[in-house]
């Protein structure tokens, strides 16, 4: 344990679980549903409504081998290539063999997937995939689905939920195990203010950090708030400078900040093509699947258009699906497009690259367990090896599945016993960011950290975040930043943009979506290997290596 933790008033009421789960997309909710269904006692904490993560965002679907011809084994050589190298090969193997079971159990608990005139699953292709097994839902609105399904099921289970909460830190006994987390509730209701849940089982859920960046495909709540309370809690964190960047994101202007529209690549899967200005396909010749390459070699194909002409997107053009075509597989994406000014039916979207995905997490084994005892950590906030150096499409609603069902498998099986939370540590807190200084480091990881990198962009941007952080550490006879919840996103996203931007500076070399412009080469003789970075007691950031593209284990006992 570091020590380390935010600026909070002491908790002010407190409950008991035998497990807390935070966040509501598909992790959140399954590893929920599966504890409650295993006789413990759960209570699932989410920052906004149950609805709200980033699940329901997902438009194009979740990739399984379901469909005829098609088996894990393929599955898995897809994802190996797309992740550069990098996929921990165990992790991969797990996820594609228990996957097809997951989404049927998914099926059963009430998710509607579209379906062929024959009644049996439509499936198409996505990126990096060569066979068809995307299954979707309304379309393009495969999360929205997913989400309203789990969300059902959690509330005819009547499982206790808080929402509108914000977790904080991680609560560890006398040991210096997992004994709960402090979390505050923003309004009132049932629990007001800073309070506890207190349980030997912790599962973080809490999704991206795409709020990093300036654009991002990412809802509001995905500030990094997972991977900041466990570094604070001493958890091991791997993989953090594989961002992936969303080859195609609706361009809405030069200065467009926050989330943006995405435009699925299921767009490109049925048929779309990439063009520039004057309507020239680019991508062909490029890579064997041309617009259907890995989303890093999509993306970096854009980013490289778009300097060849001095331009500032590139477009997607879908004109000879015609109306009904769109209207029917695609009415998420159409109606986006047309409350910003741009009919896809009739002209070619203007797209760009932005923050979508981090591949990297609080760092984890087979059975979701992280470094520090009794924590655990599901989907886009963990880090199980799956995704390499760049995800293969729709593997993270399958890893959220997949790994979910792990996770309280592993719960049921251990059942640990509650104990009591030790006395807060001493020490002074992490000094909170004012709310302010959040566009400022989302500029600057933007501009020194963003799809194109270099040691000088790095090392510039290293700087000015120590300078913000700095600037955090009130000087004598002035306020410190008032604690609350914007102040503790600021500083959350801090954490992790310190993080992000030292994995990058130590990985010279290019691959999957770290694209070093002064090492732009693939390096597999130094860097065929993950990078672990912890924060230590004196609050400083210690990285290395691995030995192999294996995780070793997260704890002696392994």
């Amino acid at each position: 344990m570091t020590g380390i933790r935010l600026t909070a008033p002491a908790p002010g009421w407190a409950i008991d679980a035998d497990v807390v789960v935070v966040g509501s997309g598909v992790a959140g909710l399954t590893t929920a549903l599966r504890c409650a269904a295993a006789g413990l006692d759960t209570v699932v904490v989410t920052k906004a409504r149950l609805d709200d993560g980033s699940t329901r965002w997902a438009q194009g679907g979740i990739a399984a081998a379901l469909g005829e011809g098609d088996t894990p084994e393929q599955h898995l050589d897809d994802t190996l290539v797309a992740g550069a190298g990098i996929c921990d090969e165990d992790a991969v193997r797990t996820l594609v063999t228990e996957g097809p079971d997951a989404v049927r159990r998914l099926i059963g608990t009430g998710a509607h997937f579209d379906t062929t005139d024959a009644g049996s699953l439509a499936l198409t292709r996505e990126g990096g995939h060569h066979r068809n097994r995307i299954a979707h839902a309304g379309g393009d609105a495969t999360g929205a689905e997913i989400s309203r399904a789990l969300v059902a099921a959690v509330r005819d289970a009547a499982l206790h939920t808080i929402e509108n909460a914000l977790v904080l830190d991680l609560l560890t006994d006398a040991e210096g195990r997992t004994a709960g987390v402090s979390l505050h509730v923003m309004g009132e209701g049932q629990h007001d203010g800073v309070g506890a849940v207190r349980a030997p089982s912790v599962v973080l859920a809490t999704g991206g950090m795409g709020q990093v960046f300036s654009a991002t495909t990412n809802p509001s709540v995905s500030t990094g708030d997972g991977v900041a309370l466990a570094l604070r809690a001493g958890a091991e964190i791997s993989d953090l400078e594989f961002v992936q960047f969303h080859p195609t994101v609706l361009f809405l202007g030069p200065g467009a900040e926050g989330q943006q529209p995405l435009v699925s690549e299921a767009v490109r899967g049925e048929g779309g093509h990439l063009v520039d200005a004057s309507g020239t396909r680019f991508m062909t010749g490029q890579h064997e699947l041309a617009e259907l390459a890995p989303r890093d070699i999509v993306a970096k194909a854009i980013t490289r258009q778009m300097e060849l002409d001095d331009a500032e997107h590139m477009y997607l053009d879908g004109r000879h699906f015609g109306a009904g075509m769109w209207e029917k597989r695609f009415p998420t994406i159409l109606a986006a497009c047309r409350a910003h000014g741009v009919d896809p039916v009739t002209e070619p979207i203007p797209v760009a690259p932005a923050a979508h995905y981090a591949s990297g997490g609080i760092r984890t084994d087979l059975r979701g367990r992280s470094t520090v005892p009794g924590l655990y950590a599901c989907g886009e906030v963990a880090c199980t090896g799956v995704h390499g150096a760049n995800r293969l499409a729709s593997n993270s609603l399958l890893e959220g599945l997949v790994f979910a069902e792990r996770i309280a498998a592993d719960i049921a099986a251990t059942r640990p016993v509650r104990t009591v939370p030790a006395d807060a540590p001493d020490g002074e807190p992490v000094p909170l960011l004012p709310t302010e200084a959040r566009t400022a480091l989302q500029r600057i990881m933007t501009r020194g950290a963003g799809v194109l990198r270099s040691g000088e962009s790095l090392a510039a941007a290293a700087a000015e975040l120590e300078a913000l952080h700095d600037g955090a550490v009130p000087a004598a006879g002035t306020k410190a930043a008032v604690p609350g919840v914007e102040t503790w996103e600021a500083t959350n996203l801090m954490m992790v943009a310190r993080v992000l931007v030292a994995a990058a500076r130590a990985r010279e070399e290019t691959r999957g979506c770290h694209w070093r412009e002064d090492h732009p080469d693939r390096d597999d003789d130094h860097w065929r290997a993950h990078l672990m970075v912890r924060v230590g007691e004196d609050r400083q950031l210690s990285v290395h290596r691995t030995e192999t593209t294996a995780f070793p284990p997260v704890r002696p006992e392994n």
